[in-house]
């Protein structure tokens, strides 16, 4: 039995604990004139810099923001498409799978791209909305929406076609309509689903770069681009390395909290 979990452990040690701790190294060093642009030793500056420094913690808040409410967004698109998906005839379900991830048989940059001449003055989305939309927040919400839709659909999809329709069947013959065996039943069972795709979607989204770079305007400053900037424009290791390891602190607290509402929120509704 150890034998057998020597290899993942392995990977785990190659792949997980050994980057964290280079780039833990790493922003505990000083920049230097050299190759690598660093000098080891044991200083917390970079870190308190990038924690109290306007520039970094709002790039920071900011793609906390984007993140979480392209999260909601791409709940409540992907929510009713995975149930309908779901409650779908057997011979359809896998053809509209089959749709949802189809945008991924092509390439991400054409997508994106396609998307900056929709949204363009000329484009026909423009047109139809009368405004101007690209490089502003409404294009790179619409370009990160549209991407990381499927992660969502998928998860709750797989969760809700598990679902027994017996539980639905008994509770509208007791007499519930159909709201309350949504709200009692349907969305309860699929909140598992749920926690995996807004993790599928908030994880990737709070360090996106490409889409706020093509999509978005000058003000889309997300953590993405200043780690980008740190690293190949400025070459500041310690401080892009320091940028990073606040980033992974936050993808560790925020759904260590909505772990710990939600289940408040469980806990709540037993009683």
């Amino acid at each position: 039995m150890r034998w057998s979990l020597a290899l993942p452990v392995a990977w785990l040690l190659l792949l997980l604990v050994a980057p964290l701790a280079i780039v833990a190294m790493i922003a505990l060093a000083q920049p230097a004139d050299s190759i690598p642009p660093y000098s080891l030793g044991f200083s917390l500056d970079n870190l308190t810099m990038v924690a109290t420094d306007p520039l970094y913690r709002d790039a920071l808040l900011r793609s906390v923001r984007v993140a979480g409410l392209s999260t909601v967004a791409c709940l409540l698109a992907g929510f009713p498409m995975a149930l309908a998906i779901a409650r779908a005839a057997p011979r359809w379900q896998n053809p509209l799978l089959l749709a949802v991830m189809l945008p991924f048989w092509t390439g991400f940059l054409m997508r994106i791209n396609a998307w900056i001449g929709l949204l363009a003055d000329n484009g026909w989305i423009a047109r139809l909305a009368g405004t101007h939309m690209l490089y502003t927040d409404a294009a790179m919400y619409i370009g990160i929406v549209y991407t990381y839709l499927p992660f969502m659909v998928l998860p709750i999809y797989a969760r809700l076609s598990r679902l027994d329709p017996a539980l639905m069947e008994a509770a509208a013959d007791l007499g519930a309509p159909p709201w309350r065996v949504f709200l009692r039943i349907i969305l309860p069972l699929s909140l598992p689903g749920v926690a995996a795709g807004a993790a599928l979607v908030f994880v990737p989204a709070i360090g996106e770069y490409v889409i706020p770079a093509l999509l978005g305007g000058p003000q889309a400053q997300l953590i993405g681009r200043v780690l980008w900037d740190e690293f190949f424009a400025n070459r500041d290791w310690p401080t892009a390395a320091s940028v990073a390891v606040w980033l992974l602190l936050v993808l560790v607290a925020v759904p260590a909290v909505a772990a710990r509402v939600t289940g408040r929120l469980r806990a709540a509704r037993t009683r």
